[in-house]
């Protein structure tokens, strides 16, 4: 069975900082970032995920996993009593 790696972990985080309100607004990594974010960003924009190497916007592939991912990440932090 396959687990999230460090990197898998990195660009899973890194897509969650994506504004979910709107598709117009995007996302800056500037040169203060972690080295983990800069490389997570470029491994983003290699697969298709998003539109420049230090961030951008969502691709509509982009926009299809950080939707999942919400969906995953509420269904997980959801407390049951």
């Amino acid at each position: 069975m396959s687990m999230f790696d460090a990197d898998m972990t990195e660009e899973l985080n890194l897509l969650l900082k994506f504004p979910d309100d709107s598709l117009h607004q995007g996302l800056k990594i500037h040169h203060d970032a972690s080295q983990a974010m800069v490389s997570a960003a470029s491994r983003l924009y290699a697969k298709g995920v998003i539109t420049q190497p230090d961030g951008g916007y969502l691709t509509d592939l982009g926009v299809d996993i950080a939707e999942q991912l919400r969906r995953i990440q509420s269904a997980l932090s959801t407390k049951f009593n």
